[in-house]
């Protein structure tokens, strides 16, 4: 016995030695690999963040070459676009009309039917149902946008024409309403999201006060769902604002400083295609006022997304 034991102690005491030392070496290699995993991830978001600043670089020195031949307060106040006439004009508020005009339209007919059906998917459709209504609602997510420019223009302004005699074969109507439909499944499912995120504890107590469904859905849950569904609004807006096939289609490319949802307007987005695609010299004056309507659009949504926060943080400070 007094001869084993030594060996005993020799023979375990290694063991700790190298399995200690495989931990240590398993510890480096793990912090090695998160170190390389962190460092990644900082890289994918300041890809992100240059890419940002490098489209608002651009967009703010190639406008301030057009800024210096063309007075701001004419930019801003004009009712005439026709840059590339002999005898130019540069007032932006057609090509702003139009986009306020069919976003407008998009928005009257998303928002409603957006709220309602994700009101019925959250509150009354069975787990069933939305199983498969939600997916199916948002496959309209995925159509391609020309494809309902070419729906708008061949199928649903022939349609309306029958009703409106005098809607012309482009139009404002058209093409807003399509865009509602391209950004209803948005509206939907974020808004479908907030109103489901409500807790049940809030459902259970206006119910036990005596409230019916109906009260308790528009007087709880809407209201405490509101930063959501406000959200929703405004990003399914913004979607709308910077639409280009569907309005570069179906709405026309006549620059017309009107509210005539019957009538050919042009977007910033179309113009910013029209232009584009043609044969405008590079450098030119003519060429930088897509770079000038490309920042005032960046600045109309970035706008939209500051509105959206505010009302965010305000609901959410309220419930606070």
């Amino acid at each position: 016995m007094p001869n084993n034991a030594p060996t005993e102690v020799r023979v375990a005491y290694p063991r700790a030695v190298v399995q200690v030392g495989v931990s240590s070496r398993n510890r480096r290699r793990v912090r090695l690999e998160e170190k390389i995993v962190r460092g990644f991830l900082f890289l994918c978001a300041l890809l992100g963040v240059l890419t940002t600043f490098a489209i608002v670089f651009i967009l703010f020195t190639e406008s301030f070459g057009f800024f210096e031949k063309v007075s701001l307060v004419e930019f801003l106040t004009g009712t005439v676009w026709t840059p590339t006439f002999a005898n130019a004009s540069f007032g932006v508020l057609p090509l702003v009309t139009g986009t306020l005009l069919t976003s407008l339209i998009a928005l009257l007919l998303a928002g409603p039917v957006g709220l309602l059906t994700a009101i019925y998917l959250s509150e009354y459709a069975s787990p069933r149902v939305r199983r498969v209504v939600k997916p199916t609602l948002e496959v309209l997510a995925g159509i391609p946008t020309v494809v309902y420019g070419y729906f708008a223009l061949t199928f649903l302004t022939p349609l309306l024409q029958r009703f409106i005699p005098g809607l012309e074969g482009f139009n404002a109507l058209s093409a807003g309403l399509v865009m509602g439909v391209m950004i209803l499944p948005t509206i939907a499912s974020l808004s479908e999201d907030a109103l489901y995120a409500v807790p049940n504890s809030l459902r259970y107590a206006s119910l036990a006060l005596g409230a019916t469904r109906f009260q308790t859905v528009w007087g709880v849950v809407v209201p405490a769902a509101m930063s959501g569904v406000s959200a929703s609004f405004l990003l399914g807006i913004s979607r709308a604002v910077g639409e280009t096939m569907i309005v570069a289609i179906a709405a026309g490319q006549q620059p017309n400083f009107t509210f005539n949802p019957l009538v050919a307007v042009e977007t910033m987005t179309a113009y910013i295609v029209r232009i584009t695609m043609g044969d405008t010299p590079h450098g030119s004056i003519e060429y930088r006022t897509i770079f000038a309507v490309g920042l005032l659009l960046f600045l109309i949504t970035l706008a939209l997304n500051l509105i959206s926060e505010g009302i965010r943080q305000r609901y959410k400070g309220a419930r606070v």
